[in-house]
């Protein structure tokens, strides 16, 4: 698999990492045994780069996560992690001894004195634009608690004002067929400025697979469920923010684009390898559940260039179905 510079970190990483938070909580149970053989299955077909946070299960997530990389020393595996959400979500909890604490508690689930990359868990803008908060990240560096630092981050704007500053190495936003908004500015501005780019939610919350109708339902503690009007968390992380009625009928309608095109790959792939060949994307994080999810998500990272005809159908789609939707929002 090609792998990628992410960003101001200076680690290569494959261009198809794995996202975490299905083995942690929120989408369902998955067994332990079932989330090792994901982490494993992924290694296999070339994953290198897991993006994990706190809050997955309480910490579940961070602990598999980092069982499994403590049994692959040589591997070469970057894992980032993300805090922040352990309280609420309110500019003064973002401060040095909340971070410490959080840290701390993150290197033990991950069995690691330095952890490779941390990011703010989309904090609130106030903390994004105030220059304390990486003067403390900073600091963390400097004493090894962290070897670099990211956001994560909801909108463009908040994107966009971390990429100013000096430090920051990563951004993570949802970039998909449904979210194309980080394509006019975010991007382009990252690649100026040597940031990386973690694209999450690739799938839409799994409405690109096209597996998806009006009838499916999902478990009561899958957020697809649950936070389908924002009650949980922002509403854009779930289905990226489109409805779901719309978001199954143009799923449809990209699924049929991957079949016209004459594309010997799922709609996933074809979505995962989309965001893959955007300028400036570093890696993209497709979760799994399963140990064939996991493997035809890395495949992805093997398609190749995808034909112009299909390209414009994504963009027509966009801007026929979604754009209204969700551009403006995030």
């Amino acid at each position: 698999m090609e792998h990628r510079t992410l960003g101001r970190t200076g680690r290569e990483v494959s261009v198809v990492g794995l996202g975490t938070w299905q083995l942690g909580a929120d989408w369902g149970d998955v067994s332990e045994a079932d989330a090792m053989a994901v982490l494993e299955a992924s290694a296999e077909a070339g994953v290198t780069f897991y993006d994990t946070a706190d809050v997955y299960g309480d910490g579940r997530s961070e602990q598999l996560v980092g069982r499994f990389v403590a049994a692959h020393p040589d591997a070469g595996f970057t894992v980032a992690t993300k805090m922040g959400r352990r309280m609420d979500q309110v500019p003064e909890n973002y401060v040095e001894q909340n971070f410490r604490q959080w840290l701390d508690r993150s290197r033990r689930n991950l069995g690691v004195d330095t952890i490779d990359l941390v990011q703010l868990h989309c904090p609130p803008s106030e903390v994004i634009d105030d220059g304390a908060t990486y003067d403390v990240l900073d600091r963390l560096v400097d004493e090894g608690v962290v070897a670099a630092y990211g956001v994560s981050v909801e909108t463009a704007a908040q994107a966009l004002s971390a990429i100013a500053r000096p430090n920051v190495a990563s951004v993570q936003i949802i970039l998909n067929a449904f979210r194309m908004k980080p394509l006019d500015e975010v991007l382009p501005a990252a690649a100026d400025a040597g940031v990386g780019i973690i694209a999450r939610v690739p799938l839409a919350s799994g409405l690109l697979s096209g597996k998806y109708d009006l009838d499916t339902t999902f478990a009561d503690d899958d957020h697809r469920t649950y936070n389908r009007d924002g009650s949980a968390f922002d509403v854009g992380e779930t289905f990226s923010g489109v409805d779901y009625e719309t978001g199954v009928s143009a799923a449809q309608e990209f699924s049929s684009l991957v079949s016209d095109s004459g594309l010997d790959v799922t709609p996933a792939q074809a979505a995962i390898a989309w965001i893959v060949q955007q300028p400036g994307v570093s890696t993209v994080i497709p979760g799994a559940r399963n140990v064939d999810q996991a493997r035809s998500n890395a495949a992805a990272g093997l398609v190749g260039e995808l034909p112009p005809a299909f390209l414009e159908g994504v963009a027509d789609l966009y801007d026929r179905r979604i754009r209204e939707q969700v551009h403006a929002r995030w």
